[in-house]
């Protein structure tokens, strides 16, 4: 569903709490992903807080791969590498445990929502800093008209939205 102006004023928040609730269409999405992941070799599932971790743990579960989280900084409680990126107004830092890849590990990172890609992008550093290797990106919605996509391919061509708007 779309919340109008939420967080703030003009934005249309695309909610997916209601696909929360419908247990056969959240099998259906999930079996969408692991299909998309399963072309890519995939060793690991890397999920951006927070809601990239609702599918995210799963896909990586049905794929049989490691889950790890990309957290706001100062949320993970071992020894963490982390990447400061640009936001619109300000500045975000995101953390991952220093020996939570493998060099050389090809990497499908998940999140809910690509809209801009700013995140997205800078999970895929983090994750090239360790020197593993993004094989993909997997999202439930895909916010098109903000062309986030374009800032992605640099890492990788793969690029799966179920939803597009």
């Amino acid at each position: 569903r779309t919340v109008p102006d939420f967080p703030k004023a003009g934005i249309s928040f695309k909610d997916i709490t209601p696909l929360l609730k419908d247990v056969e269409l959240c099998e259906e999405v999930l079996e969408e992903m692991v299909i998309f992941a399963k072309k890519h070799n995939v060793d690991a599932v890397v999920g951006i807080e927070s809601r990239g971790f609702l599918f995210g743990t799963s896909l990586a579960q049905k794929l049989r791969v490691p889950f790890i989280p990309i957290r706001k900084k100062g949320k993970l409680p071992y020894k963490t590498i982390g990447y400061k990126y640009d936001l619109e107004y300000g500045s975000a830092e995101i953390e991952m445990h220093e020996d939570a890849l493998e060099k050389g590990w090809n990497i499908l990172i998940h999140d809910d929502l690509l809209a801009t890609g700013g995140t997205a992008e800078a999970s895929a550093e983090l994750v090239q800093k360790i020197g593993a290797k993004v094989v993909g990106f997997s999202f439930i919605i895909g916010l098109d008209f903000l062309e986030g996509k374009d800032i992605l391919k640099k890492y990788s061509e793969n690029i799966q939205s179920l939803i597009n708007y």
